[in-house]
């Protein structure tokens, strides 16, 4: 495997994000979301200004459990069917380049291009809050905004391996609006559902692993256990042990959502070459 063609494509992906100004707009959505949550996020109860780390942190989560994964599907589900459609797949594949150099090039430089529109946009509102916050504020703000890049790669992993198994664009667009319904809005209604109609049978002891079955409830119990107060704000940190909440721990589980999809969609890209 040639990295210095892998970096060729990662960097080729990051700067057409950089020229089409796709970075900047999501930068300044992430800014002016985060800016508004951290002092107008208290407005409802009469209150406005900056009020602590614990509770903007706790109303950032929501935002990003919506807002990031949209954005990593509707960047990444046509990566390789869109290039297989304008026909420029077998332009890039007639150059010495393999497959898998080309899968993990274009992944590289879309995650780029999100990390970059991520941590660009949460740390400029870190940097406007750094005067009101000390030290430990300041590291955690930092680890939820390392939570985030681990959710957006997540989900961008996902919309790649749509992107390889999809047969067109339109195909690979509806999956990803799919899978952005089922793990933001309706996993956890699932979930739900069964432990109710169970009358709580079903479902109780495993309930804390099925949620590592889904990457958004796994950056939101890394980010809940991240701080005491923020724990109080949540009733499913009674719910999950302690042990199973370290942060090590659920950082191996997220960079599992990141490697499994993206290795399951190089096979199927390389599979593509044999039956070809």
């Amino acid at each position: 495997m040639e990295f210095s063609q892998i970096a060729a494509i990662a960097g080729k992906e990051f700067w057409d994000r950089i020229r089409n100004r796709w970075v900047l707009a999501v930068a300044l959505v992430f800014t002016a979301f985060a800016l508004s949550i951290a002092y107008f996020g208290a407005a409802q109860q009469g209150t406005v200004g900056f009020r602590s780390i614990e509770v903007t942190i706790a109303s950032l989560v929501s935002l990003v459990i919506y807002l990031i994964p949209l954005i990593a599907l509707v960047l990444g589900f046509d990566a390789i069917v869109g290039e297989r459609e304008r026909g420029s797949l077998d332009l890039l594949l007639s150059m010495p380049i393999t497959r898998v150099e080309l899968l993990l090039g274009k992944y590289l430089g879309l995650a780029g291009a999100l990390t970059f529109s991520t941590v660009a946009g949460f740390g400029l509102v870190g940097i406007v809050l750094s005067a009101q916050l000390d030290l430990n504020a300041l590291f955690h703000y930092f680890g939820f905004m390392l939570s985030s890049v681990l959710l957006g790669c997540a989900f961008l992993s996902l919309a790649v391996m749509l992107s390889v198994f999809a047969a067109d664009r339109t195909r690979a667009s509806g999956l990803a609006i799919a899978m952005w319904f089922f793990f933001v809005l309706i996993f956890d209604l699932l979930l739900l559902g069964v432990l109710v109609v169970s009358a709580g049978q079903w479902g109780g002891e495993t309930l804390p692993y099925l949620l590592l079955l889904n990457p958004a409830d796994v950056f939101r119990i890394l980010n809940i256990f991240s701080l005491e107060d923020v724990r109080t704000l949540y009733g499913l940190a009674t719910v999950f042990p302690p042990a199973l909440a370290r942060p090590w721990l659920l950082g191996l589980v997220m960079a599992g959502w990141i490697v499994v999809p993206l290795a399951i969609a190089a096979w199927r890209f390389r599979l593509g070459a044999n039956r070809a």
